[in-house]
């Protein structure tokens, strides 16, 4: 019988080679491949392993006619043709177990960040500004967190919010059923009405891109505190910074955003506004990112190698 053999065509811990070599599979670890060396080789295996360097598209696909699987080291599958790969077969895993607790402390510590004016604070007493009063923050505890998504990352969320004696609920369009110790089940018109922190935990699909503009805004009935540690296609970046200037956003955390990396990030129309704003803080999208994470997304991942 022959071997089966997985390409790692990215960066992903030495681990996932070393369980998948567990498990019979010949693993070639070349995580400098670019997409074209890709293509030029994929033919001879039967898995590839990625992170987000380049899509899996059609081309790709019809490239590897042997493929079985695509393993994706992380949570989102956005980077993949999702539908072109059932069509031919090809089975998709991914590892939001691996990064759930990492994206949940990033966004809590964004939270406490925003609502206790940290960045801003800081800023003004490295440049000699000692100003009590203008950075007095406010608490959390009492206050309604609410959760847009209770898959992995959502849950994950509500579970570390509990110390904190805040109020969790959630809105989920695709699951019913799942109030629990951590959280109450609601309906985006409770979510609305209730809301003093929105976070998104959604994947990015063709029904949730842009999906958060001005008008997604405007129903809140009370000023939020913003998070996304999603994907940032889902936001519509300006209209968080009108949001915040209408006084609807009291502070916005942005893990993810609708252009990453530079120079393309600089290009954009909103990047000057929304870096000059001190009600917001940000970052490169590392948010599922941790030491920790690193090593427990390729475990996950070859764990269920032994499912296929």
């Amino acid at each position: 019988m022959q071997q089966k053999r997985i390409l790692i065509a990215d960066f992903l811990h030495p681990v996932f080679k070393v369980e998948a070599e567990k498990l019979g599979y010949k693993v070639d670890d070349f995580p400098h491949y670019s997409k074209e060396q890709t293509l030029a080789e994929i033919a001879n295996y039967h898995g590839i392993a990625v992170r987000t360097k380049f899509r899996i598209d059609k081309e790709l696909i019809d490239a590897a006619s042997g493929l079985e699987f695509i393993a994706r080291a992380g949570a989102g599958l956005d980077n993949i043709d999702e539908a072109y790969a059932a069509a031919k077969g090809i089975k998709l895993l991914n590892a939001p177990e691996g990064n759930r607790d990492a994206v949940a402390e990033h966004a809590i510590g964004m939270l406490l960040s925003l609502m206790n004016n940290l960045r801003k604070s800081d800023f003004e007493v490295r440049n000699g500004i000692w100003d009590r009063e203008g950075n007095r923050g406010v608490e959390l505890n009492g206050r309604t967190v609410a959760i847009i998504g209770y898959g992995f990352m959502g849950q994950r969320f509500a579970r570390k919010l509990k110390s904190f004696d805040v109020n969790v609920i959630a809105y989920d369009k695709y699951k019913t059923g799942f109030s629990d110790e951590y959280v109450t089940e609601v309906s985006m018109e409770q979510v609305v009405k209730q809301a003093d922190v929105l976070s998104l935990h959604i994947p990015l699909t063709r029904e949730t891109r842009q999906m958060v503009d001005e008008e997604y805004f405007f129903h809140f009935k009370k000023p939020i505190f913003f998070l996304n540690t999603a994907r940032g296609e889902i936001v519509n970046t300006r209209s968080v910074l009108t949001a915040i200037q209408q006084g609807k956003i009291l502070g916005a955390g942005l893990d993810v955003l609708e252009v990453e990396k530079f120079p393309g990030i600089a290009d954009q129309s909103w990047f000057a506004d929304l870096v000059a704003n001190d009600k917001v803080i940000l970052s490169p999208h590392v948010a599922g990112w941790s030491v920790e994470s690193y090593r427990k997304i390729s475990e996950v991942l070859a764990n269920k190698l032994k499912d296929l």
